[in-house]
């Protein structure tokens, strides 16, 4: 049966959306690894620029489609907001950008699967597996080890991780996610000002250069590459968002490669495999259930 113009138009312009959703979400870890790396930037300089960018657009976006524009979100997920993003800034001071992407993803998973059996759920011998093989990966990937990643910055990602997952999980329930991160971008900026002057980071090194890299993080990658997501995920079913989301280390670690001119390693490339092999097979398997 002949699918109709419109209908397959449509289909056509959610996955162009949605594949540029997933490369932003990428471009956030070659972004602020680049900037780090460059040392054009300090991390806490990185991270209060990113957040406020983040914010301005957001809020520009929230007051041009809504007629009364009120700060949604709530500062428990605005905690959690700046912690995913201060730990991630941190961290990619050592990390390379496929293996933060990695660390990061899997992190966030399974965060939510922990979650998910402290409320009682029953898992599968499939879902088991899957996270267990992913849980496993991780920890392969943390061994000691000449291409082992620093314990230090792979602690951080792995919070940064737990961090966003918990904002996730905070925000299943809202009726305009918009909104609410907007809000929780304008939240976390005390937080993210807090620190910053705790740890006097105004003494970092700061380029026009970092300042860039730090605003297309926040106002392009973070914060339209948010608002662009909410618009096409009603469009997707639950399996097919979660499924997609698991190219995101991948580009990251092509970008790496390819852009930043980063290693890859066999060791990588295995825990590779084993995260995100077990992460699908919990997917698929939770959707057969």
């Amino acid at each position: 049966m002949l699918q109709s113009p419109i209908i397959s138009q449509a289909r056509i312009k959610i996955t162009l959306l949605t594949s540029i959703v997933m490369i932003a979400f990428a471009a956030n870890s070659l972004l602020c690894r680049e900037a780090l790396a460059s040392a054009s930037i300090g991390a806490l300089n990185f991270t209060l620029i990113r957040l406020v960018s983040g914010a301005v657009v957001l809020w520009l976006l929230v007051s041009m489609t809504q007629k009364n524009p009120h700060i949604g979100g709530d500062w428990g997920s605005a905690a959690a907001l700046f912690g995913y993003a201060a730990g991630f800034s941190l961290a990619y001071i050592n990390l390379s950008a496929g293996t933060g992407a990695l660390l990061l993803f899997g992190s966030v998973q399974l965060t939510m699967i922990c979650h998910g059996l402290w409320q009682g759920e029953r898992l599968n011998r499939w879902q088991l597996g899957g996270a267990l093989t992913a849980f496993s990966g991780l920890s392969w990937l943390l061994l000691p080890g000449v291409t082992a990643p620093p314990v230090s910055g792979a602690l951080l990602m792995i919070g940064a991780g737990i961090s966003w997952g918990i904002y996730s999980l905070r925000g299943r329930s809202t009726r305009q996610p918009t909104l609410a991160t907007a809000g929780n971008f304008i939240r976390s900026l005390p937080f993210a000002l807090a620190l910053y002057l705790i740890l006097n980071s105004w003494l970092e090194v700061i380029s026009i250069t970092g300042v860039a890299f730090a605003i297309a993080s926040g106002a392009i990658a973070s914060g339209l590459g948010y608002a662009l997501w909410y618009s096409v995920l009603p469009a997707l079913k639950s399996i097919t968002s979660a499924t997609l989301q698991l190219s995101v280390p991948i580009i990251a670690t092509l970008g790496g490669i390819l852009i930043l001119g980063e290693s890859f390693s066999l060791r990588f490339a295995l825990a590779s495999l084993a995260v995100l092999g077990g992460l699908l097979t919990f997917i698929l398997s939770r959707q057969r259930s």
